[in-house]
């Protein structure tokens, strides 16, 4: 936490704060063997060091912004975070089903949601007495999303449209600007929807982008610049977005383009009472954004997830190939929602089996990949064959 005498001065902050966590490990008996404690180290060697099932980026919401004050900087500080993971699910609810979602699980509290959450990064922050200043990303658990939106019975997609390159062109006194620091330019970056439904790519304005189209080539929608960007971000379409000020806080905006939601062409004014143009930018650029997420989220099926349980299972493996074979192969199971290591003991592992498919139908899915899931005595266990 920065002192009271840094206060004003940013800080970049590389560090996550992961917010899972593993059972502890039993202790080891007498007759364990001295297979064990090599086991269990290799074991929790592989699952830290492995990708995370919670690093999906639709699950990522980044850039949420947070401006708190309390008694002292590090009381502000908790309370920004608890406030930056409400504001984080409620984008993601947004992304993933539109206002449907988001209305049906308002009424979820800071509590409900923090359990929902993997990690937070501080992508920057700044601290005083008694304030704290942040952004922050906050990445979710997919499982226990799906689970909240299947108990709420919301239809949502998970199916992402290709990426689509933006080109803010601003209309100033000067004339048009496009590689510029302006409002235009500002809001559509403000949206940080890199990681969205519809993922939004916004160039980064060096010199290569400056050479490649310039803003009156971008306004005549020039195909030779416009086809270079796309094809320098790796996107499928590109689209020229246009905003010009009306007064000291109304814009007129307009975008154009053909994408994967089919042909774009919206005209709108927008006016600010409080802000100015940079608060009508962003709202103009914010709510383009959020139509063509619409589009998408019509066009695309739309699935009702069952509801997520879970089982505690006995797994005989001895080794780390046994264990890195058997977990694919779970992972791999259509109903298969999650498998969590609980603990280890000499006879192998002990997992929180989650799945959103009758049992039967599990057990079925289970037996074509060679896996038998029985009771054995009061402890289910799934054993190759």
């Amino acid at each position: 936490m920065d002192s009271p005498e840094k206060q004003g001065q940013s800080a970049k902050a590389i560090t996550t704060v992961v917010m899972t966590s593993r059972s502890r490990l039993p202790s080891r008996s007498a007759t364990a063997g001295p297979i064990l404690p090599m086991l269990v180290a290799v074991l929790m060697w592989a699952i830290a060091h492995a990708e995370p099932a919670w690093a999906d980026p639709l699950y990522t919401v980044s850039g949420v912004s947070v401006d708190v004050t309390d008694s002292d900087a590090s009381s502000a500080k908790l309370k920004a975070i608890t406030e930056a993971q409400v504001k984080a699910f409620a984008i993601l609810l947004e992304r993933l089903g539109g206002a449907e979602a988001a209305a049906r699980l308002e009424a979820l509290g800071p509590a409900d949601i923090g359990r929902m959450m993997a990690s937070l990064s501080i992508e920057e922050e700044r601290t005083g007495p008694g304030r704290y200043i942040g952004r922050l990303t906050i990445r979710f658990l997919p499982d226990k999303v799906r689970a909240a939106l299947a108990d709420a019975d919301v239809a949502f997609t998970e199916d992402r449209a290709p990426a689509v390159v933006v080109v803010p062109v601003w209309l100033g006194p000067d004339g048009p600007e496009v590689w510029t620091d302006n409002p235009w330019h500002a809001g559509w970056l403000a949206i940080n929807a890199q990681d969205s439904l519809v993922p939004l790519v916004i160039p980064l304005g060096d010199l290569t982008d400056s050479q490649t189209l310039a803003a009156r080539q971008a306004l005549d929608g020039e195909r030779a610049g416009l086809e270079a960007l796309r094809t320098r971000y790796s996107a499928d379409a590109v689209i020229v977005a246009v905003a010009a000020p009306l007064d000291d806080t109304t814009i007129r905006a307009t975008l154009t383009g053909e994408t994967a939601m089919g042909a774009l062409d919206f005209d709108r004014t927008y006016t600010a009472d409080e802000g100015g143009l940079a608060v009508a930018a962003a709202a103009a650029a914010r709510e383009f954004h959020s139509a063509m997420l619409a589009d998408w989220r019509t066009s695309r099926p739309q699935v009702r997830p069952a509801a997520v349980q879970s089982i505690r299972v006995a797994l005989p493996v001895a080794s780390l190939e046994q264990w890195n074979d058997l977990r694919a192969r779970l992972v791999a199971t259509p109903g298969v929602a999650g498998v969590d290591l609980s603990s280890l003991t000499a006879q192998g592992a002990i997992v929180r089996l989650a799945f959103s498919v009758p049992f039967p139908d599990l057990q079925a899915e289970l037996a074509v990949r060679r896996l038998d899931l029985a009771l054995r005595g009061e402890t289910w266990v799934i054993q190759p064959y």
